[in-house]
């Protein structure tokens, strides 16, 4: 039989200290840096004069060209999909898909879609200074940009940047996020991009607090969250690559009340992706009917949608000067929307369970609205998509939030939408009503933020929204 050991003779337990699973402090120094509006480095009066002294510092030249002057690029033989002969960066393939039971069912569509196997890294490298939480963010050149520079994260890079697949010269900072001991970090989650336009495509999102000094690069500026929601509120200035990554930020949950709780909330999700049978098969490009190849695009026959274009790039301060690329470029100008309203005393908006063809799951939450009003011009009454023409006639008494901002530059050519948060209540019907139809729910920019927290819950244009949100939270 076996005995204890003597208490004087077992070894004595190893102590291993725990930590907290949460740094409370966190959130109340992210929303001290929100209520900052003036940085201890640059005013945010003096932000557009420094943000036109680097693009005059630097050259930027984007052209279109035909196809066949594309260095490194050409249509596969046998599928017709574009391609790059390294076989890094990105495809432009074909999509075939097809819904099943749920919203809309038995819809079946083709498309050109960009497959991007590889994961990127969009950072922001945060430091403090007079006590408060300051941002570092870039000005950097994206040839897809209406106005060609916009305000960056401080890394915004795919493997084959930070990997010099292109040879090019190392990414600046890149060295916070890949090398321990540099930076702590305070946000990190795998979210989606334009589930319309890629296929299958993350990119990891992060914040982390810089150790020691960093030293500050002449197209880099600090900025507090405070000064860049000032920035939201002005056109095509803060990239998408920044809003996704600031929709990230630990702000706050906003309190505990909710119309629903954050079980029903995520029992709802879980039911709609299980209610939802999509489909979606990568197809050969040359077998995609409805699209047409010409010298100059690849296109839909009736002119909708988008096009698959080629340009050639001059960029003075990127870690390559010069290249040649495919972009998409939309049909017309987009529109993407949250309705919100208060319940009880609580802001709320309304999420909607969006399919997209190239979503690693079947469903995320997007904006109410998010469409180009464009591609539906042909349909009237009730084929018209839900809540649109509410949003696009909405009185401006009633619009919180407006702007025009640009959405990836790196693949899309003068992708815009105008963002907005319009108020509804009670007087405005189904749009108002706290029983929301199937495929839409109220939930809290809180509960958003929550979900952001976690990979694949909210997309990347209600991303863009809560990150504009918060701005005007902040504000007041």
């Amino acid at each position: 039989m076996s005995q204890l050991a003597d208490p004087e003779t077992r070894p004595a337990a190893v102590q291993v200290p725990l930590r907290p699973r949460e740094d409370a402090s966190v959130a109340a120094r992210f929303a001290r840096s929100a209520a900052t509006t003036e940085g201890a480095q640059l005013r945010t009066e003096d932000f557009a004069r420094w943000l036109a002294g680097r693009g005059r510092a630097n050259r930027f030249q984007v052209d279109r060209i035909p196809f066949d002057e594309l260095v490194g690029w050409s249509f596969e033989e046998g599928t017709g999909n574009l391609v790059h002969r390294s076989g890094r960066f990105f495809s432009v393939e074909g999509l075939h898909v097809t819904t099943g039971e749920g919203e809309t069912p038995g819809q079946e569509w083709h498309q050109p879609i960009i497959k991007q196997p590889e994961i990127g890294i969009l950072g922001i490298v945060v430091k403090e200074f007079d006590g408060v939480l300051h941002f570092l963010m870039q000005a950097k050149m994206e040839p897809g940009n209406p106005n060609l520079l916009q305000l960056s994260p401080t890394v915004q890079a795919t493997r084959s940047n930070y990997t010099k697949v292109h040879q090019g010269a190392d990414v600046k900072y890149i060295e916070y996020f890949i090398q321990p001991g540099r930076a702590r970090v305070v946000a990190d989650v795998l979210q989606s991009e334009h589930g319309s336009w890629f296929y299958h495509k993350s990119n990891r999102n992060m914040i982390v607090e810089a150790v020691g000094e960093v030293p500050l690069d002449d197209d880099f500026c600090w900025l507090t969250l405070g000064q860049i929601g000032e920035l939201l509120h002005r056109d095509n200035v803060v990239n998408m690559d920044s809003r996704t990554v600031l929709a990230c930020a630990p702000v706050g949950d906003g309190g505990p009340g909710a119309l629903h709780s954050d079980t029903d909330l995520l029992s709802w999700i879980t039911a709609e992706r299980s209610r939802h049978d999509v489909l979606a098969t990568r197809v050969p490009l040359d077998t995609v009917p409805g699209w047409k190849r010409g010298e100059f695009t690849v296109g839909h026959e009736n002119g909708r949608y988008f096009n698959v274009v080629a340009v050639k790039v001059q960029a003075g301060n990127r870690e390559v000067t010069g290249w040649t690329q495919p972009l998409f470029e939309p049909q017309g100008l987009g529109v993407t929307a949250f309705l919100t309203r208060r319940i009880g005393g609580v802001r709320h908006v309304l999420a909607h369970a969006r399919v997209e063809g190239g979503f690693l799951d079947t469903v995320e939450l997007g904006p109410t609205v998010q469409y180009t009003p464009d591609n539906y011009a042909h349909l009237t009454g009730a084929d018209r998509p839900p809540y649109l023409d509410l949003v696009m006639e909405a009185d401006p008494s009633r619009i919180r939030y407006e702007a025009v901002h640009s959405e990836e530059g790196g693949r899309f050519l003068n992708a815009e939408s105008r963002y907005l948060l319009v108020d509804v209540d009670e007087s405005d019907g189904n749009a108002g009503s706290l029983d929301s139809p199937a495929g839409y729910r109220w939930v809290t920019p809180g509960q958003l933020t929550s979900l952001v927290r976690h990979g694949h819950y909210v997309n990347v244009q209600a991303r863009t929204l809560l990150a504009c949100l918060n701005a005007t939270l902040a504000r007041g």
